[in-house]
Order: structure tokens, then sequence, then C-alpha cells
């Protein structure tokens, strides 16, 4: 719904004044055009709970990142393991994991079982932050910072040849300059952002310890404690802190009870896009406007929850947004960066948050079979056969997920098949057949079986550094066909 469309849709039942009385008078001289309501206008509940719904879709990413933000704003300068899952570091700095990702974690939707992992939080209006970059060799790597709305802001990875160094991410009123030793600078938009190195990893013991090393030099921290040197840390012994599991869903970083208490803060932060300055004068006003009036702030809690249910929980399935494609799969052609692309923006945040841009990696969704009926283990079998493996000069693999959007445990403790994969079994054709399902099949078929769970699942490939083929739209999934 266009925000044109939102603002005609006045209710009548109710107005409130806003707090300042005094009108706001267009110049003649400068055509300097008002934004948002003037001071002094009656606004309606209803059109406070419409502005509120767009707002909670609007704004569900940058109340997000501003949530994990302050919420990791009390680790000063330890590093931890939280639940022996989630690194969490002081802010400007990350953790790594030092293998792939446990089914347990619920912090990040649809995690990798392919690379190992790093997440640090950004507050770049404190310092410049400096990554480094160790040398992976012909490893394949990639080190995503994204700025407050998600979108990719740095140029750190194998497809853009990043050699071995250090990297600068700077904010948009930093006016320092980058110190000798520094590879190349990369600016934010906003201030708050995050940092996710990647790492492949075969699956086999010898490459994960062939990699420790590696992992024990991917650092960030601020410049101002930069000295040209390449540091290390030893990330298998950081302190790990209880945690419990509090639902199978990804911990809850936008609460719509207390969406409209982080709104302001989450704008403050996050300046406005070209184009964007009436919006924000618009969501203050009726921020405004229900700080006087116990009325409206029901309203806007209301409008939030409404917004949870209808906007933004059908966006965690995959089948409700991106490009469709044959065979009922998705994709994202815009991933990582936005723009003013909301509701995908929102979509993404929601369902798999923080996914590389398309020259990074492409992602396929899919949600249905290939008669359109919804992926279930409970169901029976279903077989993915392809012709041709995803054209890549990175790696592929197909992950399956719970409904959830989190690995499903299963006897033989696999959630991904792919490059990583030195078992898999191809056909004489050249063909490569996986079988999803949650009985264990044949022994001739284990080594390309993916367990499924006993209910709803997804399925999701993803292509790193993917070729044209796929960027030009040639390659495109096969179906996912019921036994």
């Amino acid at each position: 719904m266009s925000l044109a469309t939102l603002l005609q849709r006045f209710g009548l039942r109710r107005t409130v004044t806003l707090r300042s009385p005094t009108p706001i008078m267009t110049s003649p001289i400068s055509g300097a055009i008002p934004t948002g309501p003037a001071p002094g206008s009656k606004l309606t509940e209803d059109f406070v709970r419409e502005i509120g719904r767009f707002a909670y879709l609007w704004a569900w990413p940058l109340v997000n990142l501003y949530n994990r933000y302050w919420t990791q704003d009390w680790v000063k300068t330890q590093f931890f393991l939280v639940g022996g899952v989630a690194p969490i570091a002081p802010i400007n700095r990350l953790g790594m994991l030092v293998d792939y990702n446990q089914p347990r974690q619920r912090y990040i939707t649809c995690p990798s079982q392919d690379l190992i992992y790093g997440f640090g939080v950004l507050d770049l209006a404190r310092d410049a932050v400096v990554v480094q970059v160790p040398d992976f060799g012909k490893r394949f790597f990639v080190f995503q910072a994204t700025d407050q709305r998600t979108d990719a802001f740095s140029e750190i990875g194998s497809m853009y040849g990043t050699k071995p160094g250090f990297y600068l991410l700077a904010g948009p009123d930093w006016r320092g300059d980058a110190p000798a030793g520094i590879a190349a600078t990369f600016r934010s938009s906003t201030n708050l952002g995050c940092i996710i190195p990647r790492v492949f990893q075969a699956d086999d013991r010898a490459d994960n310890a062939a990699l420790r090393p590696m992992i024990r030099q991917i650092m960030a921290y601020p410049l101002s404690e930069f000295d040209g040197t390449m540091r290390e840390t030893d990330w298998a012994s950081i302190h790990v802190l209880p945690w419990k599991k509090l639902s199978n869903e990804e911990w809850r970083w936008v609460n719509p009870a207390s969406f409209f208490d982080s709104l302001p803060k989450a704008l403050e932060l996050c300046p406005p896009l070209p184009g964007e300055e009436a919006i924000y004068a618009l969501l203050r006003s009726v921020l405004a406007a229900a700080d006087d009036d116990r009325d409206l702030r029901e309203a806007l809690r209301e409008a939030a929850e409404e917004a949870d249910e209808s906007l933004v929980r059908p966006l965690l399935e995959f089948r409700n947004f991106g490009v469709p494609l044959p065979h009922n799969w998705t994709t994202v052609v815009n991933s990582a960066g936005f723009g003013t692309d909301y509701y995908t923006r929102t979509a993404v945040a929601k369902s798999n948050i923080f996914i590389n841009r398309p020259r990074e990696t492409r992602y396929f969704y899919q949600d249905l079979d290939a008669k359109g009926a919804r992926l279930n283990g409970a169901a029976g079998r279903y077989s993915v056969t392809f012709q041709e493996v995803p054209p890549v000069n990175g790696f592929w693999s197909i992950t399956l997920y719970d409904k959830y959007h989190f690995l499903a445990p299963n006897e033989i403790d696999r959630f991904s098949l792919g490059t990583k994969s030195d078992q898999l079994r191809y056909e004489t054709d050249g063909s490569l057949v996986i079988q999803v399902q949650k009985e264990r099949p044949g022994e001739d078929q284990v080594s390309n079986w993916l367990p499924a769970p006993d209910d709803e699942f997804s399925l999701y490939i993803r292509a790193y550094w993917p070729l044209r083929p796929i960027m030009e739209g040639r390659w495109t999934p096969p179906p996912v066909v019921p036994a």
C-alpha cells in the first residue's frame, strides 16, 4: 500500500490536537514545502492506527537492528558464546564461531551449514572500525558489513579479489584519515550496523583443523587501537554463557508491545534516504500526538499487534515475497541493496536476515513441491534432481530448514548438502539426485539424503559467487518432486 493510499484512509471517530498551537507558514520566497502535519493539526484515531500499521512494516528492520544494538551494549570487554551457539562481542568488535552453526541457535534465521560465521554490532559514531582479513588462499570468504537498514556497504571477499590485511569501516560523519596500512575504507550510510564474516568449511574434521589458525586472525576493533600488526584471538576459548531456548522461533528482536517505544530512537540513529523526509516527519508527528494522548498510544499498540500478525508474520513464508521462478521457487534480486523496497527489506529481515549481495550469493527459496503442495515431512518423500548443479565460482549448497527457518535436528546431524559434501553420489548421466524425506533411505542413497522433520519445512539453495547463467536467470533450480 502506498503512502498516498494510507493518507486517504482517514477515520472520523475522534481527533487530537498536536502539542504546539503555532501554525506553520510556507515562505512564498523560499518555496519550502512543509513535511508532515503542521503543529496544531488534528489527527483521527483511525488515521494514527493506519500510519502505525505502515510504520510497523516499514521500520521493522530498523528497529530490529536497533534492538540488537542496545541488548548487546552491556558487553564491554569480554567475548561470550551464549549457550555455546551465538558469539557476542563488545560494540565495534566481533566474535567468531569455530565450527558450523548448531540447531539450537535462535538469534538469526536460516543459518548456513556451509560456513563458519562471525558476528559483531557496529556503532561507527564512537569510532571507525578496523577489520582484519587473514590469508585464506583459495578458500571462499566474504565479510559482510551492513547499515541499520541491512543494506551492505563493504566489498571484502573472494569475489572482490580482497588481499590479506586491514580494512576500515567508517560512519557517515567520520572525517578522519585512514592511517598507513589500511588497504581500503568503506563508508556506511548509518552509524549502526553489523559485521558478519563468512568462511567456507568442507564437511570434515581435517578442514576444520586447517581453518582454525585463520579463524584466530578474524578480528574487528576500534581504529584508535590500530598499530599495523595482525592480532589473534583464540575463539575456541571464549566464555560460554548459559542460555535457555525460549521457543522454536527466532529471538523476538521486534516486539509489537514495545515497538513504538523503540521507533523514535531507531529513527534518530538512521537518517532518511533521499525522498524519505516526509515519511519521517509524518511518523514523528503521529508519535508526538500519541505521547500526549493515552487513547492514541493504545491505538498505536493495537496497530503494531495487527501489523505483526497480518503484515510481517506472513513474510516468514518464502512463497510470499521475491521474484517467482519455475517450479514454485522464488529468489531476491536486490538483496542487501533494498533502498526503498520496503516490502522486500522487511520480508528478508523476517525470514532470513543479513543475506549477501547478489554478486556475492544468490538465494533460491522453496516452500512447495512441484504440484504446489506445502513441503511436509509427514506427507511423504521428495527428490530434487540437478541436471546441472548451480554454476558458481565459489560453492553451492541446498539446506533444509524447519517451519521456523532453523536447522531441524536429525539422526545423522546433516542439514545441508553441496560442494562441502565429498560423499555425494552422481548418476551415470552426471545428474545429482537429492533425497528429501524423514525416513532413512536405502544405504545406497544415504550419501544424498537430506533428512526432513515430521512437519512443514523449506528448502534453500545458496550459490556463492554465482556465474553468469545464474546472474542472468538462465539457471534456475529443478522441481521438488513428491514420490
